[in-house]
């Protein structure tokens, strides 16, 4: 199942201005947060957890964030 991480790619944006520096504060390399935003790798628990912390997302839109489906093209 894959997973629209649009919303939280804005997020990082508008926080952190780039990807690396928002896995820099993760623990991630670039490459290992890339992995996580195209599907090819899961985000752990402690990492959502992480990146609702320090990029301010509230309890209840974490769904919005992290487990919105992604839709297939037809």
């Amino acid at each position: 199942m894959s997973y629209d991480y649009s919303k939280l790619r804005g997020r990082i944006k508008e926080k952190y201005g780039t990807q690396e520096n928002f896995s820099r504060d993760m623990g991630l390399s670039s490459a290992a947060l890339s992995q996580r935003l195209n599907n090819m790798t899961k985000f752990s628990q402690d990492e959502i957890v992480l990146a609702c912390d320090i990029l301010a997302i509230p309890d209840g839109e974490i769904m919005q964030y992290f487990f919105s489906h992604e839709v297939k093209k037809t």
